[in-house]
């Protein structure tokens, strides 16, 4: 097997967990580091396949032992989503196989297919993918897993049910930055003192951005991008669609500035996504997700930058999330 770089050597017990799951007369060839992730290692696999062609597979470990022990968990959440989404309008990866324990792996593991496509971090064209990106997280929105989780069980019947979302951002673990509007700060953090609005509950990606998002190489076309793959589902849940639109938000406001994050909600909603009925709702899930950004800023920009986005120092993704909850608040009067 050869190593695309040092990284991405697969560790012996996963090397032979992984041949265990080829088809007959397959074999590892080439193993890649890919980038991008916060929490896991991810590398794509090159299989050989018994006619001399080759596929790709990619290989979810996680290895910092700070998040090894909600791992199972993670994949687990990963493993039923990937389930759930098989033969749906959503495209994502095929599940071949999950190890959540790591009892055949060094670490905790899944393996799923590879899906063409790139990440798009730029600015150019931004205008024409938000539309693209409203609609597929309402497509996303609109599964249904069978029962629903406030369904009964049916006795005896087999199936995944996506936990209730979890929000552990509170009002005395946010992290003001440096210079920030003040006042907006603290009226922000007030928001997120109240109890969550009702709702009523939708599948979640719970990590939906353009990072997690894989638009078509191909030169752009007269029908506009085109998303080839929705990736990175270990957080799938049960809960709000405004905590998954607020998300998206925050993200393009900090990847492009604040304006593109108080547009997602217009285009989630002119792609046929409903939000909270109040501006009151909406603005506790914006806020509470704007808010979460301020404990990780420095985690979540060094990806960016590491993808080319070279001038999002930890400062200015500060500066830009600053000025989103300031924005939010404003538009709040």
């Amino acid at each position: 097997m050869t190593n695309h770089d040092g990284a991405a050597a697969v560790r012996p017990s996963t090397l032979a967990w992984v041949s265990r799951h080829l088809d007959a007369g397959e074999r590892i060839v080439e193993a890649e580091a890919l980038h991008g992730g916060i929490t896991a290692e991810m590398r794509r696999l090159t299989i050989g396949t018994r006619d001399g062609f080759t596929r790709d597979l990619v290989l979810r470990s996680f290895v910092d032992p700070l998040v090894v022990e909600r791992a199972e968990d993670s994949l687990n959440r990963e493993a039923g989503a990937l389930t759930l989404l098989t033969g749906t309008a959503v495209p994502a990866p095929g599940l071949v196989a999950v190890d959540p324990t790591a009892a055949h792996c060094e670490y905790p593991s899944l393996l799923m297919t590879h899906l063409a496509g790139r990440t798009v971090l730029d600015d150019e064209g931004l205008q024409a993918r938000v539309p693209v990106l409203a609609r597929q997280l309402v497509a996303i929105h609109a599964l249904r897993p069978s029962p629903e989780p406030s369904a009964p069980l049916a006795q005896g019947r087999p199936h995944w049910q996506p936990q209730e979302y979890a929000a552990l951002t509170t009002a005395d673990t946010v992290v003001i930055p440096k210079d920030a509007d003040a006042a907006a700060w603290a009226a922000a953090i007030d928001v997120i003192r109240k109890p969550p609005p009702p709702y009523e509950g939708r599948l979640l990606h719970r990590d939906f951005h353009p990072g997690n998002v894989l638009f078509d190489r191909a030169p752009q076309s007269p029908a506009g991008p085109r998303i080839t793959g929705v990736v990175d589902w270990a957080g799938t849940c049960w809960g709000p669609a405004d905590l998954d639109a607020a998300h998206c938000s925050t993200n393009l406001a900090l990847l492009h500035g604040p304006a593109w994050g108080l547009r997602f909600a217009q285009a989630y909603e002119e792609a046929g996504g409903v939000l909270a009925a109040s501006a009151s709702e909406r603005l506790y899930w914006q806020v509470r997700d704007g808010l979460a950004f301020s404990e990780e800023v420095q985690q979540v920009a060094q990806p960016w930058r590491d993808a080319g986005r070279t001038e999002l120092t930890t400062r200015v993704v500060e500066q830009r999330l600053d000025a989103y909850v300031t924005a939010l608040m404003d538009a709040a009067g």
